[in-house]
C-alpha cells in the first residue's frame, strides 16, 4: 500500500491487516501508531507515514502506549523481497548489527557500509543503526515488563553498549524512564512476569488468521528427538525445542492456540502465539524470537497469499477451509537438510552421537543440534558431510540474508544434493515464499505465493501438479 490516501483510508478504518506494514505519526501530538490504533483518527493534514518505527522515531516522533507499535508482526514484504534491502531486514531482525555492527551487516550483504546505509535510509527513512536501535528498545520494553531482571542487566542484554544510551532511548521511544515503563506493566502483565526458572514470557504476534494446527501438525511429524517434542491434545498443544544462539543456549515453548473466527467484514485483527524462552544469556532474547518468528512463519501476510491464491478455481475451496495456512521455517538451516537426507529418527540418531548434551535434561529434551563443524568431521562422506562441511566454511550461506539464487546454485554444486533436498532448503531454510517443487507444473498466477500454494496442496493430501 504506497498510496498515502489509501494508506490513510486504512488508519480511519483501524484496519488490523496494515500492521507492522507502515506506521503512520501524528504531528500535533508527537506520537507514531500502528494502523489499528484504537484511539480517534487524526485529521488527514496531521499525519505522517513511515516505512518502519525506526524511521517515525528517527523523525522525533515516539511509540503510542495505547496500541504499542513496537508489538506488530514484521513486515511480510521482507520475507519476500530478495533485493538487499530485503536480506538486511533479515539480518538486522536476526541481530547481526548488534553482534557485529554495520561493517558486519555489510560483509554478509556484499556491499560497502556507506552503500547499505544509504539504500536503506533512501528506500526505508532510517539506516541500519536506527533499525536496530529500535529493535533493541522494543526488547528492553520486553524484558523491563516480563522479567525481574535489573535495569543494569536489561541495558546490556538487550544490546545497548552503556547504561546512559538505554536510559536516553528508552525515553526517547516510550517518553517514559525504564523505571517508570517497568512500573506501567501492572495488571495482567505482572501476572505474566517470570519467575526463577521458568523463562521469559511472550506473546509473538501474528496477522490476520493463522492456522496453527496444520503447523503444530507438520512440527509434531518432523520432530527430531532429544531437539524437540509436541505434547498435549490437538488444540492445546506445546512444541518445546533447544536453541544454539550466539551467546548461549536456550529452551523454547509455544503453545497452540485454536484459530479465531472471522471477524465481520471478512477480515481477521490478527492475534499471537504465548510462548516461553529460557536463556543461559539474555542477549539471544532477539534472536530466539525471530528464529522462532521464522519457524512459525508470524511475518507473513495471509491477506496478500489468501487473495491470490483464493482466486484460483482449484486452490479456492482449500484457502476457504483453511484462511492463513502457513509456510513453515526453520531455527537452524542444517536441521530441514538433516530431515530430507536422514529422515527424523536419523536425524535423532545424530543428535544423539554429535550434539552437545544439555547440562540437565528437559522433558524430552536432552541436545542441542549438531553443528555443521562437528557433523562435517564426524560424517565427512556423502550429501550430508559435503553440506555441513560447506556450511562451516562458508561456501554455502543459508542465513536470513544469504541471497536464494546464490545460495540454490551452491547447494546444487554439491556431490549427491538432489534438486528436491534444495527446494526444501529454499522454503525451510531460506523462507522462500515461492517455491515450486523440482518438475511441478505450477502455474505462474500463483506466483509469489507457490509455497503455500505447494502447502495448501499438501495439508489436504491433493496431488501437487
Amino acid at each position: 500500500m504506497k498510496d498515502e490516501d489509501s494508506r490513510y483510508e486504512a488508519v480511519r478504518s483501524r484496519d488490523a491487516r496494515f500492521d507492522g506494514v507502515f506506521f503512520f505519526a501524528v504531528e500535533t501530538t508527537g506520537i507514531y501508531c500502528r494502523p489499528s490504533c484504537p484511539a480517534v483518527p487524526p485529521k488527514r493534514h496531521n499525519v505522517r507515514f513511515f516505512a518502519t518505527a525506526a524511521a517515525a522515531q528517527r523523525s522525533g516522533f515516539r511509540a503510542c502506549r495505547r496500541c504499542r507499535p513496537d508489538a506488530v508482526p514484521g513486515s511480510a514484504e521482507w520475507n519476500v523481497r530478495a533485493d538487499v534491502t530485503g536480506r538486511a531486514m533479515r539480518l538486522i531482525a536476526d541481530g547481526v548489527v548488534d553482534r557485529e555492527g554495520v561493517a558486519g551487516l555489510a560483509a554478509r550483504l556484499g556491499y560497502s557500509a556507506r552503500q547499505v546505509q544509504r539504500q536503506l535510509t533512501a528506500e526505508l527513512g532510517a539506516g541500519p543503526v536506527a533499525l536496530a536501535r529500535t529493535q533493541r528498545a522494543h526488547t528492553a520494553r520486553v524484558l523491563l515488563q516480563t522479567t525481574g531482571l535489573p535495569v543494569t542487566e536489561i541495558a546490556f542484554a538487550s544490546g545497548f553498549n552503556s547504561l546512559r544510551q538505554f536510559n536516553d532511548t528508552i525515553r526517547e521511544v516510550y517518553a517514559a524512564t525504564p523505571t517508570e515503563l517497568r512500573a506501567a506493566a501492572g495488571g495482567d502483565r505482572a501476572a505474566r512476569r517470570a519467575t526463577p526458572g521458568t523463562g521469559i514470557p511472550l506473546r509473538l504476534a501474528h496477522r490476520g488468521p493463522y492456522q496453527a494446527a496444520a503447523v503444530f501438525d507438520q512440527l509434531a511429524r518432523e520432530a527430531v528427538p532429544g531437539v524437540e517434542e509436541v505434547t498435549g491434545a490437538p488444540g492445546a498443544r506445546t512444541y518445546r525445542r533447544t536453541l544454539r544462539l550466539p551467546y548461549g543456549t536456550g529452551i523454547a515453548a509455544v503453545r497452540e492456540r485454536v484459530h479465531c473466527a472471522w471477524s465481520r467484514g471478512g477480515t481477521h485483527p490478527g492475534g499471537w502465539l504465548d510462548a516461553r524462552v529460557r536463556l543461559t544469556d539474555p542477549r539471544d532474547l532477539t534472536t530466539a524470537v525471530q528464529r522462532l518468528r521464522r519457524l512459525f512463519d508470524l511475518d507473513a501476510d495471509p491477506y496478500a497469499v489468501d487473495e491470490r491464491l483464493g482466486a484460483d478455481t482449484r486452490l479456492a475451496p482449500l484457502v476457504a477451509a483453511r484462511p492463513g495456512l502457513r509456510s513453515p521455517g526453520a531455527v537452524d538451516p542444517l536441521e530441514p537438510a538433516v530431515r530430507a537426507l536422514s529422515g527424523p529418527e536419523g536425524a535423532g540418531e545424530l543428535v544423539r552421537r554429535y550434539g552437545k548434551p544439555l547440562d540437565a535434561p528437559h522433558g524430552g529434551l536432552t541436545h542441542l543440534f549438531p553443528e555443521p563443524a562437528v557433523l562435517a568431521e564426524a560424517e565427512p562422506g556423502g550429501p550430508l558431510g559435503a553440506l555441513a562441511a560447506a556450511l562451516a566454511d562458508g561456501t554455502v550461506r543459508l542465513d536470513p540474508g544469504a541471497d536464494r539464487h546464490t545460495a540454490e546454485e551452491a547447494l546444487l554444486a554439491l556431490p549427491g544434493m538432489d534438486p528436491d533436498t534444495v527446494a526444501t532448503l529454499r522454503v525451510r531454510a531460506l523462507g522462500d515464499p515461492d517455491v515450486a517443487p523440482p518438475g511441478a507444473g505450477l502455474p505462474d498466477t500463483w506466483r509469489p505465493w507457490r509455497s503455500y500454494a505447494v502447502r495448501h496442496l499438501r495439508v489436504a493430501g491433493e496431488r501437487i501438479p
